[in-house]
């Protein structure tokens, strides 16, 4: 296991931003200067990440797409919090995969990833909060967020790993041999084992990460994109530890209390070691929630829960910043 310092990020240097309507959560590459993102208002949306900027539209949930997966031939995979899992057909048709889980509804489902087999990997953030309260289930901590796998041609999903820690990003290693997934609330990533000796077991590849970590996304080179979200909150952490009684009522008051979240981007870029080959960061207006950052072409595009435009940003070249030790 490696621990995330970060003693000395660099600047992340942002080009252009892309207007596509509110709460782009996650980005995903989806060709050379392309990107799929799923908007608040049920939207999924095709964006050509350099001039004219065209958007096309993809298909509509009808609820609140998050987890975005291309497909090979055309079809996208989605995770909507409302829904759960669906695929999107390439005239739109919207198809349902998975929306029940060992006979209760699937909560809050959050992203997917797919298998050089066409095995599909998805989670769930949570089995006791909907996407609005979210920061209701990071301070209460009920830690059941899952992890799950649908087989090629099956419909029922099976349950991977259970007991995270609102369960977020989820991406398949280039070799297949595991996959990671993000741990929000315990800002941790941890790696579950696809193949070889350690094949169904689980241990963390990455902890005590400088923010709460939430999508994740592959790009070409191999590079493992992480976004914070927003960087460690003292009061959060604390109340995390607290007793039930106490958790509980800190999670009733998020819900009241709607505080904004800093101005400030952090991604990680990492290593198939989980070493960090960047720690990029940028701080002001723009800056506010970064959920996501998917890397095409020569740019790193970024995704935002609460923005009404993605940010396109200079791709960093491989010297890297910060360490993991």
């Amino acid at each position: 296991m490696r621990r995330a310092h970060g003693d000395s990020p660099r600047p992340l240097v942002m080009v252009r931003r892309i207007p596509v309507g509110r709460g782009p959560e996650h980005v995903v590459a989806d060709g050379p200067g392309h990107v799929l993102t799923g908007l608040q208002d049920g939207r999924v949306l095709r964006v050509a990440t350099a001039a004219p900027y065209a958007a096309q539209l993809v298909g509509s949930t009808g609820a609140r797409p998050l987890g975005l997966a291309p497909l090979p031939d055309g079809r996208v995979l989605v995770c909507d919090a409302e829904r759960g899992l669906l695929r999107l057909s390439r005239a739109g048709a919207v198809e349902v995969l998975v929306d029940r889980v060992g006979g209760e509804p699937l909560r809050l489902c959050s992203n997917v990833d797919v298998g050089g087999d066409g095995t599909v990997y998805f989670t769930s953030s949570s089995t006791r909060y909907r996407l609005a309260h979210w920061r209701s289930d990071l301070v209460e901590h009920t830690a059941s967020g899952r992890l799950m796998r649908l087989a090629p041609g099956s419909s029922e999903p099976e349950v991977l790993s259970d007991g995270l820690e609102f369960a977020n990003g989820v991406v398949v290693a280039a070799d297949g041999a595991w996959l990671l997934v993000a741990e929000t609330g315990a800002r941790r990533l941890v790696r579950h084992w696809l193949s070889g000796p350690s094949a169904g077991t689980t241990d963390v590849l990455l902890d005590d990460l400088p923010g709460y970590p939430d999508n994740l996304t592959r790009g070409p080179g191999g590079t493992l994109w992480v976004a914070l979200a927003a960087p460690a909150n003292p009061l959060v952490e604390v109340t995390r530890r607290a007793p039930l009684g106490v958790r509980r009522a800190a999670g009733a008051a998020a819900l009241a209390v709607r505080v904004r979240p800093p101005r400030t981007v952090r991604l990680l870029g990492l290593g198939p070691d989980g070493g960090v080959r960047h720690d990029l960061r940028r701080t002001g207006p723009g800056c506010r929630m970064i959920t996501s950052a998917a890397e095409t072409g020569e740019c790193l595009v970024l995704g935002s829960l609460t923005a009404s435009h993605l940010t396109v940003c200079e791709l960093p070249d491989h010297g890297g910043g910060g360490h993991a030790g």
